[in-house]
């Protein structure tokens, strides 16, 4: 069984989806928030995840993660799962972790990196839109694609059930994509 860390910042739905897709399968031993408000937080306590509130605000990103570092080798983490994290992480520390942070992006990347993506999509008109699920590399979004899924929408389609249906396909193929991801990790410790 692997070991994760899903860091978010907001609402966190996709660490629910996470949490609840892989239990019994894979362990989430940490959940990283970077917002005191982040209801991620709440959904831990609720779904017994060890929370850890680690403070960007006023002081250089290389000291936060730092702490998060220490938190990641005190419960001996394998991967990261990045579900909401409104943060870059800083290129010394996708190094150290290369091959071992994924992310759910709610765009089918390339197109429409960083944030708000889904709202500027719609308000250039796009008519398919998606989600991605990639490894992380230095770049905003750039990391290798380990899945996407598509849907078109016509002119009709409201923001709101645009993003409805984007974080529907999120919940159900992140997680399915992250049990893969897990398993080929802990399958290559068995082996080495």
């Amino acid at each position: 069984m692997a070991r994760y860390a899903v860091f978010a910042s907001g609402n966190g739905g996709n660490f629910e989806a996470l949490v609840e897709g892989l239990r019994g399968r894979h362990d989430c031993a940490l959940l990283v928030y970077d917002r005191h408000a982040a209801f991620a937080a709440e959904r831990s306590r609720r779904l017994g995840v060890p929370a850890r509130y680690i403070r960007y605000a006023e002081r250089p990103r290389e000291l936060a993660e730092s702490e998060i570092e220490g938190e990641l080798l005190r419960l001996r983490i394998d991967a990261i799962a990045l579900a909401g994290f409104m943060r870059l992480l800083s290129p010394a520390f996708v190094a150290l972790h290369a091959g071992r942070i994924l992310n759910v992006h709610p765009s089918l990347l390339p197109a429409w990196p960083g944030f708000h993506s889904i709202a500027r999509a719609f308000q250039a008109g796009e008519r398919r839109f998606g989600v991605t699920v990639h490894l992380v590399d230095e770049g905003v979004d750039t990391g290798p694609v380990l899945a996407q899924e598509a849907f078109v929408v016509d002119g009709s389609a409201t923001l709101e059930e645009i993003e409805k249906r984007v974080h529907e396909i999120e919940h159900r193929i992140y997680p399915r994509e992250a049990s893969l991801f897990l398993d080929s990790l802990e399958a290559s410790r068995r082996t080495a």
